[in-house]
């Protein structure tokens, strides 16, 4: 009988849901975009209703694209965009306010009071997490500090918060529910990630109740079981992860040392460092990478804010390309960026920076510079990104990452690994398969279901394309100082 694990990628573009069998393969997959709207300059906004009825349409359609049944699966991993924030009513399970993306700078200005009144190294020594707009803490703030009845509200328990993955086991499992993984609730700010609990001096101090938390479990686990109605029976849900820390795990990366580059929306760099937690001193997020029921590991992260987003910024908004798979070719039409350098902080910078207020920016324009070189620029600069946090996580671990492998929509894009390979001065890796973070949904479910242990994780694919470095010393220093010196600009242009 054939049996499935069904993994649903709820991302910030776009929802998908992938059939995986037991040797890890994909039998069948479907994808729907997801819209986020731009209110004001920095805020970023999505709809949770949207949210969750992609995602359940895609899990359908998935399922019927090979006439799966019910019976055919073994249950369901979930994993998310992380730190988006949603707050629903507990008593209807509807929505009170639209979802705040991670990406959303409105909370700067919370972020800077919190600051003054010197909070930085309280937060980050009990969550890991520099003090940003980037989670979710500040973000239920805001909402309270917008609306007294919501926060009266929230404060007779009438309110639920959830990131991504919470709102869909809520949905799944027909509000009876109300849980989120320990990868996720890492990732909130509210969190203690040596004590594996909500904090409750932080909720004091940003006062925020704990009533609306979700409980936490382990990654990979038996959260609930889906309402009967949504799929003809009521399946497992057995797993739930962040989206970055499910591509570590996609990747093979359970162990000490393992690393992996995910370029999405943003573009995320992991660093798995095992049952200890690395405070970094280079601006990188030390964050929890998974947890089993009596096995928890954590990472170093670099979290860039803007990634693929630059390349469809491109498409969108300039109409430079009329296919984002276009800007490969497009880059290579030209020998260089013709001394263009393009810093994509549309939301601000990320690691190891923490600059909400960097401005998006394009220096060395000269009169030759034309669609091409702009384009060659903006893709280069993702991998000018990834190395900036490559060169603060070796600072931290005292580790170097020899073959960087890569997944993620842009890690298509051969002029860019090629341009890491080259920065990086190593290989960089590009699987056959780049569907690492369903892929990490998928194992962690098998592994809860009793499919899979740890040590028996199906094994990657041996093929791919391996990138490798082929700038001298000299080269790769210069083009380096160009860039730090366009980030220069992008942060100064901000500073008001």
């Amino acid at each position: 009988m054939r049996r499935f694990i069904l993994a649903l990628d709820s991302g910030t573009s776009s929802c998908r849901a992938l059939l995986f069998n037991e040797n890890g393969s994909v039998a069948a997959m479907a994808q729907k975009p997801l819209r986020s709207v731009f209110p004001q300059p920095g805020w970023v906004e999505q709809d949770a209703d949207d949210i969750w009825a992609t995602t359940l349409s895609v899990a359908v359609e998935a399922m019927s694209r090979i006439g799966a049944k019910p019976t055919d699966i073994h249950g369901i991993g979930i994993t998310n965009q992380r730190e988006t924030t949603l707050l629903w009513d507990k008593a209807s399970g509807q929505p009170v306010a639209p979802a705040i993306v991670w990406q959303c700078r409105r909370t700067t200005p919370i972020v800077e009071r919190l600051k003054k009144e010197g909070f930085s190294d309280f937060l980050i020594e009990r969550t890991g997490l520099v003090l940003d707009p980037y989670f979710s803490a500040t973000k239920i703030m805001w909402q309270f500090e917008q609306s007294p009845s919501l926060f009266a509200a929230a404060k007779r328990g009438d309110i639920l918060f959830g990131t991504v993955d919470a709102w869909l086991i809520y949905k799944l499992t027909g509000g009876k529910v109300h849980a989120t993984d320990i990868t996720n609730a890492s990732r909130t700010q509210l969190f203690n990630i040596h004590t594996r609990t909500w904090d409750d001096d932080i909720l004091q101090t940003l006062d925020i109740p704990r009533s609306l938390l979700p409980d936490v479990v382990p990654s990979a686990s038996i959260i609930g079981k889906t309402d009967p109605s949504l799929f003809g029976a009521a399946l497992p849900i057995a797993s739930s992860v962040g989206d970055q820390q499910a591509a570590l795990i996609g990747h093979g990366g359970v162990d000490t040392g393992a690393a992996k580059c995910t370029f999405g929306t943003g573009c995320f760099l992991l660093m798995n460092t095992g049952s200890v937690a690395v405070k970094s001193q280079n601006g990188l997020l030390t964050t929890i990478a998974y947890g089993l029921k009596d096995d928890v590991r954590y990472a170093l992260e670099g979290s860039v804010f803007t990634a693929g987003q630059a390349i469809s910024w491109l498409k969108d908004e300039l109409d430079f390309l009329k296919d984002e798979a276009d800007s490969d070719a497009v880059s290579r039409s030209v020998s260089d960026t013709n001394g263009v350098y393009v810093v994509p902080a549309f939301t601000g910078l990320g690691a190891p920076y923490w600059d909400p207020c960097a401005s998006g920016t394009i220096v060395g324009l000269t009169a030759g510079a034309n669609k091409a070189h702009i384009v060659r620029a903006t893709v280069e600069s993702l991998a000018y990104q990834a190395i900036d946090v490559l060169q603060a996580m070796r600072g931290d671990s005292g580790l170097s990452v020899s073959s960087l492998h890569v997944d993620g929509g842009a890690s298509k894009n051969d002029h860019l690994l090629q341009t890491l390979a080259d920065l990086h001065n190593d290989t960089v890796v590009r699987p056959a398969d780049i569907e690492a973070t369903a892929k990490g949904a998928a194992f962690l479910a098998g592994i809860a279901l009793g499919i899979y242990t740890k040590k028996t994780l199906p094994v990657a694919e041996k093929s791919g394309t391996t990138f490798r470095p082929s700038l001298d010393e000299k080269a790769r220093a210069e083009r380096l100082h160009g860039w730090h010196k366009a980030v220069r600009a992008a942060r100064a242009f901000g500073d008001d």
